[in-house]
């Protein structure tokens, strides 16, 4: 019989969510040019990701009037969109973003 003991499903709960807290985002954002709406879904998605994951997120701002063929193989039918590439699973919202609720969703951030 070994002297290590098994993790508990409690302990095994605990270290997944240190591993959570530690993942790294890559989110791309779409957006339509310099409009009001484009403006507002960066701002609402940098002042959310700088309070809740500084400095374990890569954000790419694409600009579809700028960049088409981003936005046809990115499958983008509709602007501003988010899109979450990491870590799993990929998460798409549409929007302006405000909606912080929706937004944590989304990104799969939890309140504590």
């Amino acid at each position: 019989m070994s002297d290590r003991l098994e993790p508990t499903a409690t302990q095994a709960f605990e270290h997944a969510l240190e591993d959570d807290a530690a993942a790294a985002y890559v989110l791309r954002l779409y957006v339509t040019g310099a409009t009001e709406r484009s403006a507002h879904a960066i701002a609402n998605l940098r002042a959310a990701c700088e309070q809740h994951l500084a400095g374990r997120y890569e954000l790419e701002v694409i600009d579809v009037y700028q960049e088409p063929l981003l936005a046809l193989q990115g499958r983008i039918l509709a602007a501003p969109t988010l899109v979450k590439d990491a870590p799993p699973p990929v998460r798409r919202l549409i929007g302006d973003l405000s909606d912080r609720v929706r937004l944590f969703a989304a990104l799969d951030i939890r309140s504590r």
